[in-house]
């Protein structure tokens, strides 16, 4: 088992480095479920990049849920990700329900259907996030569940974040997270954006969802004083957000080529988050 949760560990290392560097702040008994955790997680957010194509995305979801399920006993246990991560949940009594969500959640990766209004990508970011971070919260205090609407709050920023930094990524494959209806609102054509051809209705879209992502910031730090200082390491990747967010709006930024927080910078940021966990929240 301890070579399952050395794998899941080199795997969070080399694909989420942000989430790898924050479990290092963790206390060392928990640090093998966080890094099961996360590399269940980079399974499953990746599946589009792995698969390609709709049908065998749905099939490796699909591998997943059954996994999650007990249904493939033989073949998670041969699985790293799956055999670390289903001793997690045991290990801390978890139910695997979340997770599911968080599957099925992903499964919009696989299409080219647009995001269709803001409620729908909230709704995606809270299935695809907060599962990640309420399960991350739990590991670090033996089990117990975080505050609610924190995790939330958490998850809308975190999310948020995600889909406007790799913006970029998803227009060159037909992808579009940015919801329908406001880029409607600003008179933005989705073909345009396709096109990878900047405009000044995208920039003032993706402003006003950085004013979401800031507002989900605000409200969370405004519990920061209520949240147990057991969970904060499995916060401290939110804290990247506002530096992204900011890095968007510097003189002659591309929506499709984001400006990048320095991977040292990103380290820094993390170090300073977890010595000051206010930063975690700072818009």
């Amino acid at each position: 088992m301890q070579t399952d949760y050395q794998h899941c560990t080199a795997l969070v290392r080399e694909a989420d480095r942000d989430r790898y560097l924050a479990t290092l702040f963790a206390p060392e008994p928990h640090r093998d479920g966080l890094f099961a955790l996360y590399a269940f997680n980079i399974e499953i957010a990746r599946v589009r990049d792995v698969a390609r194509e709709a049908m065998p995305g749905e099939i490796r979801l699909q591998w997943w849920r059954e996994a999650l399920a007990g249904e493939r006993p033989g073949e998670a246990s041969a699985h790293p990700v799956a055999a670390a991560l289903l001793d997690t949940l045991s290990r801390y009594g978890f139910v695997a329900a979340p997770l599911l969500e968080l599957i099925d959640a992903h499964t919009f990766d696989l299409y080219d259907e647009p995001m269709p209004n803001a409620g729908a990508l909230e709704l995606y970011g809270i299935r695809t996030q907060s599962p990640v971070f309420a399960m991350a919260a739990g590991i670090l205090q033996d089990g117990a569940p975080p505050p609610d609407l924190l995790t939330l709050d958490v998850s809308g920023a975190y999310a948020l974040g995600l889909a406007m930094s790799r913006f970029g990524q998803h227009a060159a494959r037909r992808q579009l997270y940015v919801p329908l209806d406001l880029l409607e609102r600003h008179g933005v054509d989705d073909n345009t954006i396709f096109a990878g051809q900047p405009s000044a209705g995208l920039v003032a879209a993706l402003a006003e969802l950085r004013g979401v992502a800031r507002q989900h910031l605000a409200n969370a730090a405004s519990k920061l004083d209520a949240v147990p200082p057991a969970i904060l390491p499995a916060l401290l990747p939110v804290a990247l957000v506002g530096p992204i967010l900011r890095a968007m709006e510097r003189p002659g930024a591309d929506p499709f080529r984001p400006a990048l927080v320095a991977a040292w910078r990103r380290q820094w940021l993390l170090w300073r988050a977890a010595k000051n966990p206010r930063r975690i929240f700072a818009a």
